[in-house]
């Protein structure tokens, strides 16, 4: 297991500020496919106190991620999956580590996990002086979206620079739910 706090900041784009951010920054065109697998109760009582769980997956494996309110930020909690304990998951709602078990318990789950679906995405990437530049194209629930994120280390100079690169590009700030929180939103709305 492992923890780690995210501080990152989020601006939904248009498709046309998509690709000319994508023309600007991907110059080689380096984007890479990862696909996340959402699970809360049936009332939803992860995403009640603020948190999500989600295995991701990427052709390096399977990560099983706990994400909660802290701070500034998000804490992630990270465990590595096996193909099995994933399939245990997605067919009965069973997760085989101690330590995932143990940060679930605060949040006294009254019913079983249960797999509400995927979102897939093509995620660029680039190191800029300020912070990590992530450019996302997601579908999910018959949804195409396009999502510009900067990951940071420092709250206050990130939110500067985050401000400085939109303006820059002449994008306008929108507010921005995290993509689990879009994805759960839009699952709410379907049950």
């Amino acid at each position: 297991m492992r923890q780690e706090m995210e501080i990152e900041f989020k601006n939904l784009l248009q498709e046309s500020e998509y690709n000319q951010l994508m023309e600007h920054y991907n110059k080689e065109s380096s984007s890479v496919w990862q696909a996340n697998d959402y699970f809360d109760t049936p009332a939803f009582e992860l995403r009640n106190h603020g948190a999500a769980l989600r295995i991701r997956e990427k052709k390096s494996g399977l990560v099983l991620t706990l994400k909660e309110p802290k701070d500034d930020g998000l804490l992630e909690t990270h465990v590595s999956l096996s193909e099995a304990e994933a399939e245990d998951l997605f067919q009965y709602g069973l997760i085989h580590s101690n330590e995932m078990k143990s940060q679930l318990e605060k949040f006294n789950l009254s019913a079983s996990l249960e797999h509400l679906g995927r979102l897939e995405t093509e995620r660029f990437e680039q190191q800029l002086e300020a912070g990590l530049l992530v450019l996302d194209k997601s579908r999910y629930l018959g949804v195409t979206d396009y999502e510009l994120e900067f990951e940071v280390t420092d709250y206050a100079t990130g939110k500067q620079a985050f401000e400085d690169l939109l303006q820059s590009n002449g994008i306008p700030q929108r507010q921005t739910k995290n993509k689990i929180v879009r994805f759960m939103d839009l699952k709410a709305l379907s049950r």
